[in-house]
């Protein structure tokens, strides 16, 4: 072994260019793999854990208290596929005013429990201690944000009911209320429904989930059932923003995987067609012919682990900033770099290297086979009589010497060719791919901003912001942002914490009023609100809800329920956020005002200059220029573009590789051309034109993958979903330039090399003929 350890690294030594390709494709394999993979691992396992140790519910459930008695509740639990359960507990709706704890005013799902512990839905306790005395209560911490033992002892004033204090900060996984009282205290609030959680046998689906519960709740009144809530529901918002990068990584790493095989194939194929009088030496040293096939796939091995080792670090290092990304928002479980699990890292350290050998495995024991004195004599040149009957109908035609041998010059080596084109294919839908993404990203990112006018967001002060209210009223204030210089457009919002009919989690309830220009693009399906009891919201909303435009909901708030339809979809929305008409505020919360407003402003309007006139017309206001960038578009246009970059000079590479190789066995060829009178700028042109081809077919091919790729990434985005303008980004200017792309790609790889053989002297070449 130590003869084949010293015969490999000379071999790396001198195929130092070929043992960078190796090394680089693998590289970006390696990330895009690990990248993928740690997302896949990061969506569910922090979740699943996290979930698993509070005896998370799979199923809350809601039932209207006049309808079933609390003996009936509690046989359920005894029922056929169920686990575990808890309750029945006590459930009201609590009014909260604007600003406490921090929180948007509305209501409180508040539910009566005596301890947080029990066999289903574990609440962890963060600050205080457990409400037991009447007066106490306890807040959800996801409800108020982040909680702190400053907080505690803040009163909730409920107008008709008890005042409460808050004794505790709690968080509970299964989201099954806003705040716990003790029992006691809830027979004060005067509930209407109670609530059941449940843990079924079988729980991996929604259909096993519905099941189970139509079979717990089989012996009760048909209505009493008002809502039910599934743990895959809130497993969905925790993973959503991840799950939208998944499509977008994984095609990346497919496409990188792809590209290192067919490199590596195309690079050990050269090296053994390359290497034939090596070959044969080797052998009549000694080397059996298991020998010689170990030299060259330890030749492979050496670039591959070390691009895979250094794949691998260079994974875990973006995997940090990445999971920030797309965890940004979330209120159930955590997800950091230790959560994609060291699992990750040892497949892509096992399997890609494997995956290379195996590339490597079948051009390999093309050596295992060839005769030690078939090897020695061979030399380097292609067998007589292969791609002569293409160059002879080359030559026929009018196309310029050059032209036609280097056409023909890929019939040499078909399959060297055909594993070139494959990788020039790829290039092309690589770069296809990532336009289209970017294209969209862009659209998606100028979403509401197609005028051209730049956004102000204007806030008042008031309780909560530590910051003097406004002395002019609402109408007032939207009337002066209206006239002053550059306002195009003005839009009023009022935000509210409303509950929905059979739901457990708080509902935010945007309310808008003035101009609606904006909706004319965040619109997907149906149409924007006009009228009272008329709502949209985003695909994540509705997905988590199980709605769609079309169908009816229950809005409570301050006492007061508004029947309302969901009328449309917008392009993207917050999973808790819902989106109303003033009109619909109206009818729940009169009083109320706004405390923002968003001012579109003229194209070529001042918006710095506008913002100092609104903080000029009261101290109340404070106004700033809305921030254009987005978060997503930009990391999706980076990474797309880094990647494309990485996979179109691997594939130039692979070019590079092929056409060096070519040259090195036609040098013969090129030296005889040469002496009867070919020029330097022929042999560039001849050689340029070999990949040429190739580049143009490759082009042809890529084009129509690549616009696939785009569509699948585009169409499985849960939280966005993406209009058809955003999506029909391919015109014929574009697809012009993609296939130029692929010419582009193989005049890049061919140039040097093609430069190169200009440069050589017949002397050099013809000197032992």
């Amino acid at each position: 072994m130590s003869a084949v350890w010293r015969a490999s690294r000379a071999a790396v030594k001198r195929r130092r260019l070929q043992t960078f390709v190796i090394g680089l494709v693998v590289l970006c394999a390696t990330t895009t793999v690990l990248l993928a993979l740690g997302l896949l691992a990061a969506a569910s396992g922090p979740f699943d854990k996290a979930y698993a140790e509070q005896r998370g519910a799979h199923t809350v459930a809601t039932f209207d208290t006049t309808q079933v008695s609390q003996e009936q509740l509690a046989r359920t639990a005894r029922q056929p596929g169920v686990e575990a359960a808890a309750g029945p507990f006590g459930q009201a709706v609590v009014d909260i005013p604007q600003d406490w704890l921090w929180t948007a005013g509305g209501t409180l799902t508040v539910v009566g429990r005596a301890d947080p512990a029990g066999p289903v839905d574990r609440i962890e306790l963060l600050e205080g201690h457990w409400a037991t005395a009447p007066g106490e209560i306890v807040v959800n911490w996801s409800v108020q944000g982040s909680p702190g033992p400053e907080l505690l002892g803040t009163k909730l004033e409920n107008p008709g009911g008890p005042t409460l204090t808050v004794v505790g900060f709690a968080a509970s996984m299964s989201k099954s209320a806003s705040a716990w009282v003790s029992p006691e205290q809830m027979a004060t609030l005067h509930p209407s429904s109670a609530q059941m959680l449940y843990r079924f046998t079988d729980s991996s689906t929604e259909a096993q989930l519905s099941a189970g519960l139509a079979e717990a709740t089989a012996g009760l009144p048909k209505e009493s059932l008002t809502g039910a809530q599934t743990y895959l529901a809130l497993k969905q918002a925790f993973s959503a923003l991840a799950d939208s990068y998944l499509p977008f990584m994984t095609l990346f790493g497919i496409l990188g995987l792809l590209v290192s095989t067919l490199i590596v194939g195309n690079v050990v194929s050269g090296a053994v067609v390359s290497g034939y009088r090596h070959i044969g030496v080797l052998k009549a040293l000694g080397f059996t012919p298991n020998q010689v096939v170990a030299v060259y796939l330890t030749m492979l091995s050496v670039p591959a682990v070390v691009g895979c080792v250094l794949g691998t670090l260079l994974g875990n290092m973006l995997a940090g900033p990445i999971l920030k990304v797309a965890f940004t928002g979330i209120d159930v479980g955590r997800a950091s770099v230790g959560d994609i699990g060291p699992w990750v890292s040892v497949v892509c350290l096992v399997g890609i290297p494997a995956l290379v050998l195996l590339a490597a495995l079948v051009p390999a024991l093309r050596a295992h086979r060839l005769p030690a004195a078939q090897a020695i004599s061979a030399g380097g040149a292609p067998r007589t009589g292969r791609g002569l009957r293409v160059q002879r109908v080359l030559g026929a035609t009018r196309l310029p010497r050059p032209v036609s041998l280097g056409l023909g010059q890929p019939f040499a080596r078909p399959a060297r060719t055909l594993l070139t084109m494959a990788a020039i294919v790829l290039g092309v839908t690589t770069v296809t791919l990532s336009t289209g993404l970017t294209s969209t990203m862009l659209a998606f990112g100028n979403l509401g901003r197609e005028d051209g006018g730049a956004r102000i967001q204007v806030e008042t002060g008031g309780p909560g912001n530590d910051r003097t209210p406004p002395r002019l009223s609402d109408p007032q204030i939207e009337e002066r942002l209206r006239s002053l210089p550059g306002a195009a457009g003005v839009r009023a919002r009022a935000l509210a914490q409303a509950n929905m009919t059979g739901q457990t989690q708080p509902v935010f309830a945007d309310f808008y009023r003035g101009d609606d220009s904006s909706y004319a693009h965040m619109i997907v399906k149906g149409r924007a609100p006009a009228a009272a009891g008329e709502i949209v919201a985003g695909p994540s909303f509705l997905t988590q809800r199980g709605l769609k435009v079309g169908d009816r909901v229950t809005l409570e708030l301050n006492g007061k329920q508004v029947s309302a339809t969901v009328v449309g979809q917008l392009v993207e929305g917050n999973a808790r956020a819902l989106e109303a008409t003033w009109q619909t505020f109206a009818q729940l919360a009169p009083d109320v005002h706004a405390t923002e407003y968003t001012v579109r402003l003229a194209p070529g309007a001042d918006a710095r200059a506008y913002a100092e006139a609104v903080e000029a017309l009261d101290p109340g206001l404070r106004a700033s220029v809305a921030d254009s960038a987005n978060v997503g578009t930009t990391t999706v246009v980076t990474f797309s573009t880094v990647f494309t970059v990485l996979l179109t000079l691997v594939a130039s590479l692979g070019v590079f590789n092929t056409v060096l190789l070519n040259t090195r066995e036609r040098r013969r060829d090129l030296g005889m051309l040469k002496s009867i009178g070919m020029t330097p700028r022929q042999v560039v042109v001849m050689t340029v034109t070999s990949v040429a081809g190739l580049g143009a077919v490759g082009g042809l091919l890529g084009i129509p993958l690549g616009i696939v790729a785009h569509r699948l990434v585009v169409d499985n985005v849960g939280v966005v979903a993406f209009p058809a303008y955003m999506k029909d980004v391919w015109h014929a200017p574009q697809l012009a330039t993609m296939l130029l792309a692929g010419v582009a790609i193989a005049v890049l790889g061919a140039l040097v090399p093609a430069r190169s053989a200009a440069r050589m002297t017949i002397a050099s070449v013809l000197h032992t003929e």
